[in-house]
């Protein structure tokens, strides 16, 4: 089944942004390396912000990228295959959210910026058409969803596994009738103290919406960097240490 495997920062301030996360995410426990990007001129002329991009693993990119497209998904470049082998084609699904349709290097090579984060632990997905987004991620990468959550004012929203009997991964939300949020993309990083970790975004010049304790005792922050790229803080409240359903964010469109 596809899973997210990696995640890169596309941004418009590279070095200050490494910076930023360094204090904001430092390293211990589970890591994985991370990248950081700048943002092409081009997709900034478009409209683009600075964002998190996900990695999807489909195994066969030219073919998924391919089925997603008959689906209604935007190609936003060519195929290409990194230095390590990397390959993967960025399209846009069809609610509107930007996606790494990916398959990984055979073998995992150290990063070469040295910058490191937390294990993501959710992945949100705020759609146009939440309907048809499950549909497409269920059609073609196998995910399988849960009965829907209401969270009273916070929304309702469709946790999903990536495979039959496997634990909750993510969700996916509509926000199609709610006003200054579009369709994106958020994915959770894991932090041991969340007001820690908060203070440390305010710090550096990030902005924090006000957090959200779930039904567990989770809590949730929800935070632009200073470059705008939207991303969550999430310090688990469960059992075991395993993240609790995460409610649909409230954050300024770009």
């Amino acid at each position: 089944m596809a899973r997210f495997f990696h995640y890169v920062l596309r941004t418009t301030d590279v070095r200050a942004a490494r910076a930023f996360y360094e204090r904001v995410l430092p390293r211990g426990g589970p890591c994985v390396g991370l990248e950081v990007h700048p943002l092409h001129e081009q997709a900034i002329a478009h409209g683009a912000r600075p964002h998190w991009l996900g990695h999807l693993d489909v195994g066969d990119v030219e073919a998924a990228a391919s089925a997603f497209g008959a689906r209604g998904a935007t190609p936003l470049g060519p195929r290409w295959v990194s230095s390590d082998g990397l390959e993967a084609a960025v399209v846009r699904d069809p609610g509107g959210a930007v996606i790494s349709l990916a398959k990984p290097p055979r073998q995992a090579t150290p990063d070469a910026t040295g910058l490191h984060h937390p294990e993501v632990v959710w992945h949100e997905l705020n759609s146009d058409d939440v309907e048809r987004a499950k549909a497409n991620y269920r059609e073609l990468f196998g995910w399988e969803f849960m009965k829907p959550l209401d969270l009273g004012d916070l929304g309702v929203i469709h946790p999903f596994v990536w495979e039959t009997g496997g634990a909750p991964v993510g969700s996916m939300s509509d926000v199609a009738r709610r006003s200054g949020i579009h369709a994106h993309w958020l994915f959770h990083f894991r932090v041991a103290e969340i007001g820690v970790a908060v203070e440390a975004v305010r710090a550096g010049g990030g902005s924090v919406l006000p957090l959200i304790t779930l039904p567990s005792g989770a809590r949730v922050a929800v935070c632009d960097d200073p470059q705008g790229a939207a991303f969550a803080l999430h310090e688990s409240g469960g059992a075991g240490g395993r993240p609790d359903f995460a409610p649909a964010p409230r954050r300024d469109s770009p």
